[in-house]
């Protein structure tokens, strides 16, 4: 038995339920995985429509219902950073899948046929810090190279 919703329906609003949906308006179903970190990837990222913020809770599928027409999907960190953006049409009455999946290498979103929509995604927080890591060994050890050469020439 499928859980339903009763009750006024707002749109721009995530419900953990289908909900029934108003004239003129259709349904984006968001799923977001954990991805790959020690805390949640979902539970400390915003999704934004349309430069407006959908409050969700964490990993799990949402539904939110928005106007038919076009939008802007993306999903950014806690300090407002993109880390995945999309665009699409919905159409009134209709249901549209997209599954954001955090990833070790890259952040990504695909479609309910499983095409990838991505029009931006973030390397994935491990790779940023292997990177800033890596290039923070080059410089300080290559300072410290550069500093022991400049001792011993004296």
């Amino acid at each position: 038995m499928n859980p339903s919703y009763s009750g006024p329906v707002q749109p721009y609003a995530a419900y953990q339920v289908p909900v029934p949906l108003p004239e003129g308006h259709g349904v984006i179903v968001a799923s977001f995985n954990r991805g790959p970190y020690l805390v949640s990837a979902a539970a400390t990222s915003r999704l934004k429509i349309d430069g407006r913020n959908v409050p969700f809770g964490s990993e799990g599928t949402y539904h939110v219902v928005v106007p038919a027409g076009p939008h802007e999907v993306k999903v950014t960190d806690f300090l407002g950073m993109p880390m995945i953006k999309t665009r699409l049409t919905v159409q009134a009455g209709a249901a549209h899948q997209l599954n954001f999946r955090f990833g070790g290498w890259r952040n990504r979103v695909k479609d309910g046929f499983g095409t990838d929509v991505t029009t931006f995604g973030l390397w994935s927080n491990y790779l940023i810090m292997l990177i800033t890591l890596g290039v923070g060994v080059l410089c300080c050890g290559g300072a410290t190279v550069l500093a022991a050469l400049m001792n011993t020439s004296s």
